[in-house]
């Protein structure tokens, strides 16, 4: 059994760990309240602007956009994988890493080249360890995104799928459904589905009439890319809000299993003292009736 300044020591330790958990997990309740509000403001642009490209779409009739069409071979894809810039979050990180490999090994496998842009420190560091080199690395912007930010990744992408030197890109990154619950995710940025140019047919009822300045098609030209800085945008927000989510939810268990350990090594030291002092007691009366008899 160890001792007593040992096991003192231990529980010094453990509060000076759990000081530090609680305060995270203060620090991280603080700042989901903001990440929540920037993403719950970001979502109704995201939808309006599908409902706008779908209404856009019916006035083009047979639409044809690069970033529409669909390439008959696949050689080169690009994945965006968006982690964070710092640990300390439970499985927010591991679970995209994971997402991506399995993404890039199911695309080699079919003979398709992957090239990857890492959003975040993790994404980075674990991606140079695995012997892939991201195409572009993005860091110090998992806390506050801005659109601009979003913006500069796109500009990575949709030139070189216009160009044909991409056949198709994804984004990974995880959703914030809640406070307690994030999911990771994998969306196609690139091609445009198709279901996204129907999606205002399939909700029936009255339809917006618009006058376009200049043409519906030119209109259209300059929509389709400014919808995928917008996905971009949106992932990003979803992700630094379920990153905020993941921390409160990793230092709350910390702290909880710092405080039930604490619990547990303050009766080992109260059995260890009351030990200590029972064989003081005994060696004493030990002593004395060895004295009497002598």
């Amino acid at each position: 059994m160890a001792n007593l300044r040992d096991i003192k020591q231990r529980i010094v330790s453990v509060q000076s760990t759990s000081q530090i958990t609680r305060t995270m997990e203060m620090v991280a309740t603080a700042k989901i309240k903001k990440a929540q509000e920037k993403i719950e403001s970001a979502r109704p642009y995201s939808f309006a602007m599908m409902e706008v490209l779908g209404n856009v779409a019916r006035f083009v009739q047979g639409a044809s956009h690069p970033l529409l069409e669909e390439h008959e071979e696949r050689t080169r894809v690009m994945v965006v994988s968006i982690t964070s810039d710092r640990g300390l979050c439970g499985a927010f990180n591991s679970n995209i890493l994971r997402i991506t490999e399995d993404l890039i090994r199911s695309e080699t496998e079919a003979g398709v080249e992957t090239d990857v842009i890492a959003v975040g420190k993790k994404a980075i560091g674990y991606l140079r360890y695995r012997g892939i080199e991201p195409v572009v690395s993005y860091r110090d912007i998992s806390d506050k995104p801005t659109f601009a930010e979003a913006r500069s990744i796109a500009a990575h992408i949709i030139p070189r799928y216009e160009a044909g030197e991409l056949d198709a890109a994804y984004i990974v990154f995880n959703r914030f459904k809640n406070v307690a619950e994030q999911k990771p995710e994998t969306y196609q940025l690139l091609p445009i589905e198709q279901r996204v140019m129907e999606a205002d047919e399939e909700q029936g009822g009255m339809h917006a009439e618009y006058l376009f300045e200049p043409t519906p098609g030119e209109v259209l030209e300059r929509l389709l890319p400014t919808y995928v800085e917008t996905l971009v945008y949106r992932a990003l927000m979803e992700s630094a809000a379920a990153e905020q989510g993941a921390r409160r939810t990793a230092m709350k268990s910390a702290t909880d299993n710092a405080s039930e350990m604490i619990t547990t090594l303050t009766r080992s030291y109260n059995r260890a003292r009351q030990a200590a002092i029972t064989t003081e007691i005994a060696e004493i009366v030990g002593g004395a009736a060895a004295l009497e008899e002598a």
